[in-house]
């Protein structure tokens, strides 16, 4: 279309230039024509005398000349004429190709808003529609002749928050009555000016689907709040109906182990002992999973004696570790913070999940739990080493999934639930650490986590001192290579030069050869270095140190008779090497410690604590007034709150007002919440002294111990009952030992 114009154009201006040109030619000839004949005839008129042809020839040159400047200016003027005509050619052709695109771009702009799925309106200051598009049409259920002009409103069914934007973009969503459903539309308004004036141009899109997602998700969401809230009261009420029962038959298995039995009946004891704590583990790491599943795992960071934890955690699994003859020990550099701040509770069921799984999966060797610093600041570096069966590749991919063990199938010879390494994994993660293995099969495994504990700034609590043996030797006498590795670790970190043996014949030939500051013997080695402590002086060897287990200690007298001056008990910690490298150090009598082991704060006092036991089970009751009675106390039973309230205001009344309260939270008619409120309210009434309450329950969850410290309680003890915990208790509880001196 554009070419055919432009074509007949053209035409039109060369037929144009066509007549010019030949008008100026007839013009010229004929005023050259007239010019000749006017010229002729007056040379004819004029007399012959007075003709002269040069004159003639003159004038007829002259009008020659004329006529051919006349026919080059017409020249240069036509030329001039075509020079402009081309250039409005030029800008006329320019203006229709321009004219063209903007009625292209139109025509698109149009299509697009018409055909967009969007829904588009616009209107003036008065609010009438100055344009709707066809979806807007569609939504509003008319024509668009009959909306423009118009102040057609859509039907607002909901309407959402509005919110303005940066750029002066408002934005809201409305739900819309529109055809047949009702649409949740998302509008974007935005001023624009126009030739009239200001208009206001929404555009809206139809959200209908995401919205309905949205309000599926939260009543799915709501639904499986709700399912977790039920889930955790149902482990809330379980664990308290297990933990019950079986704080009965451990506290009794105890108990019952206290007497005098014969050795089938103590086995018998022992064996219902471990199985109750065998269940007890079980619910722990289910209510541990179920805590951590749900987003409840609080961390309590606190300054902690690191040393003291490691160590504790290893001489917790000892036993265990000893009974099946392996070996278990730690070693904490020295390098490290004696004190540092994190959850020492959380850290610790770590510790005992990674190395309860290693004395597990080890039948020979033993296991090793060392401790350095990370690589980066603050951070500390556990490892738990052990030579037990292994994993390979395709295990330790899936040993940190839930419900999942290395030795899977029908056919496993290990137990367990598999979410003892899941846990640790969430708790690792939780401190913003790292856990991972290294393990070849056949050949054990190394559990490694690193997480950042921060120094510890207490100035009430001394370090450990760290021992000057520059110079010293010591010489290491023990088969097996855990314990007597990381001796001669510790030995060689404070400055000694350690030498390990395997046995007697080496140690007979390495003992004459110099002088030995100090001799360690393993005791399946003790008897045989009888005869070699006999034959070698004293003045070649220093301290000579026997390593038992505690059930060796009655082995001590004989083992003094056989020339040794001291003893450490495995696992070694490392205060008590330095303490028996002392020249002072003395061995002690087994009765003597033994009667330090068992002492208690109310038998140190003299005196025995007054506590009342609020009760309503009679054989946890039962356990309770046993177990208080050996630590040295005077316990009084309660059956339910409104008893324990009667009593405890009685015995103020008398004059003789309880030391303790240990209120169990679950009782029928008056609860323990209730009636450590009534005591607090009583106590606020007439000024009086504060009674220590420490809740008695089988709840376990982080819930729980708010609300009975809400309730005015003062410290929060788990079932089942056993005596350590119950006397770490005793010893824990603010303000008791004032109490227990004043009793």
């Amino acid at each position: 279309m554009k070419t055919r114009s432009r074509a007949g154009f053209m035409k039109k201006v060369d037929a144009a230039f066509g007549r010019s040109a030949l008008f100026g030619r007839a013009a010229i000839g004929t005023l050259t024509a007239v010019s000749v004949a006017v010229g002729f005839l007056s040379g004819v008129q004029f007399k012959a005398s007075s003709y002269n042809p040069h004159t003639y020839a003159i004038g007829t040159g002259a009008l020659f000349a004329i006529a051919c400047a006349i026919i080059a200016l017409l020249t240069y003027r036509r030329r001039l004429l075509r020079a402009r005509l081309h250039k409005a050619e030029a800008r006329i052709e320019e203006l229709a190709d321009r004219n063209w695109e903007l009625r292209e771009q139109e025509e698109r702009a149009r299509s697009f808003f018409e055909t967009q799925g969007d829904v588009i309106v616009r209107r003036d200051g008065a609010g009438r529609i100055t344009y709707a598009n066809d979806a807007f049409c569609a939504l509003a259920g008319k024509s668009r002749e009959q909306l423009l002009g118009s102040a057609t409103m859509l039907k607002v069914l909901e309407q959402g928050d509005p919110a303005l934007l940066t750029d002066g973009t408002r934005v809201h969503d409305q739900k819309v009555a529109g055809g047949e459903d009702a649409r949740w539309i998302a509008w974007r308004e935005v001023a624009v000016r126009t030739e009239t004036g200001t208009e206001v141009q929404s555009v809206g899109r139809d959200v209908t689907d995401r919205a309905e997602a949205e309000r599926a998700l939260g009543e799915a969401r709501d639904q499986a709040e709700a399912a977790n809230r039920a889930k955790s009261r149902f482990l809330a009420m379980v664990s308290h109906e297990i933990r019950t029962p079986l704080n009965g038959m451990l506290g009794m298995s105890d108990l019952l182990l206290d007497t005098a039995l014969t050795p089938e009946q103590k086995t018998y004891a022992k064996a219902a002992k471990t199985s109750g704590e065998t269940l007890l583990s079980l619910i722990e790491e289910i209510l541990d999973f179920s805590k951590i599943e749900a987003g409840k795992l609080d961390l309590e960071a606190r300054p902690f004696a690191l040393s003291s934890l490691v160590e504790e955690a290893v001489e917790l699994l000892a036993p265990r570790a000893q009974a099946k003859g392996i070996e278990i020990a730690s070693f904490v550099d020295e390098r490290l913070p004696e004190r540092v701040v994190g959850d020492a509770a959380r850290l610790r069921q770590v510790l005992l999940n990674l190395a309860g799984n290693a004395v597990k999966f080890t039948e020979k060797g033993g296991v090793a739990v060392i401790v350095e610093p990370g690589i980066w600041p603050g951070e500390v570096n556990f490892q738990v080493r052990d030579t037990g069966i292994g994993m390979n590749a395709e295990d330790q991919a899936r040993v940190f999934h839930e419900f999942e063990q290395a030795d899977g199938g029908s056919t496993r010879k290990f137990g367990g639930t598999g979410l003892g390494l899941a846990i640790s994994k969430r708790i690792v993660e939780r401190m913003n650490g790292r856990i991972g293995v290294k393990s070849t099969p056949g050949a054990g495994s190394t559990f490694t986590v690193a997480v950042t504990l921060p120094r510890a700034v207490d100035a009430y609590d001394e370090e450990f001192a760290v021992p000057n043996l520059h110079g010293m030797a010591v010489l290491i006498v023990a088969e097996a290579a855990i314990e007597a590795e990381l001796l001669a670790r510790r030995l060689t970190r404070w400055g000694a030069k350690a030498c390990i043996v395997p046995d007697e014949q080496v140690a007979t030939a390495v003992l004459p050869e110099r002088h030995w500051d100090a001799v360690l013997v393993d005791y399946a080695r003790a008897s045989a270095m009888t005869g070699i402590f006999k034959d070698t002086s004293a003045t070649q060897t220093g301290p000579r140190i026997v390593l038992i287990t505690p059930a060796d200690r009655h082995e001590l007298p004989s083992l003094k008779q056989l020339g040794f001056t001291g003893y450490l008990v495995k696992p070694v910690r490392a205060i008590s090497l330095a303490a028996r490298l002392r020249p002072e150090s003395l061995f002690e009598h087994p009765a003597s410690e033994a009667a330090a082991e068992i002492s208690s704060p109310a038998a140190s006092a003299g005196k025995g604590l007054s506590i009342l036991v609020a009760e309503d089970n009679e054989i946890n009751a039962l356990l309770a007034r046993a177990l208080l009675a050996r630590l040295g106390h005077r316990p009084t039973i309660a059956t339910d709150g409104q008893a324990a309230y009667e009593t405890w205001l009685a015995a103020r009344a008398a004059g003789a007002p309880y030391d303790l309260v240990f209120m169990d939270v679950h009782m029928p008619g008056v609860d323990g919440l209730e009636a450590a409120r009534r005591i607090r309210a009583t106590e606020a009434e007439d000024g009086s002294k504060r009674t220590l309450i420490v809740a008695l329950t089988a709840n376990a969850f982080t819930e729980d111990r708010d609300t009975c410290l809400k309730a005015g309680m003062d410290a929060f003890l788990v079932k089942p009952l056993d005596r350590e915990r119950l006397a770490e208790t005793l010893a824990s509880v603010p303000g008791l030992a004032t109490a227990s001196l004043a009793a």
